[in-house]
């Protein structure tokens, strides 16, 4: 059994798998982008699984909300960036919608999670 809890979470597993198809995409990249693009692409996809480890990690419901929401920006940073990446001929509309797809599901998975949180915390001040 998994020690740290937050590596048991579909949301964060899916997290890793995003992690691994943006640094398989990332190896048809011009040279010429390896320190622009490619270098923001990683930093954004760690941020995602990061993230969530993060706020699994803060004991107060408010900072495990804010590590979550810090996760959904990096989804969306991401999506921006695969799009582009798409747009200047680097990576192919299949790879882009196979990235997009799991975002979606990430993106899902966490909003369910920060309602869970959001309800949790309500039913403890009211």
């Amino acid at each position: 059994m998994e020690k740290f809890y937050y590596r048991r979470l579909d949301v964060y597993q899916n997290a890793k798998s995003v992690i691994i198809d943006v640094y398989k995409a990332l190896e048809s990249f011009p040279k010429e982008e390896r320190y622009a693009l490619c270098d923001q692409l990683k930093r954004a996809a760690v941020s995602i699984a990061s993230n969530i480890a993060e706020g699994f990690g803060r004991y107060s419901e408010k900072e495990r909300l804010y590590f979550l929401n810090n996760a959904n920006g990096s989804l969306m940073e991401i999506s921006c960036q695969i799009d582009l990446a798409e747009a200047l001929g680097y990576i192919d509309r299949e790879t882009k919608e196979k990235i997009d797809d799991k975002i979606l599901v990430i993106t899902k998975q966490l909003a369910a999670l920060r309602n869970k949180i959001s309800n949790k915390q309500n039913m403890e001040i009211g």
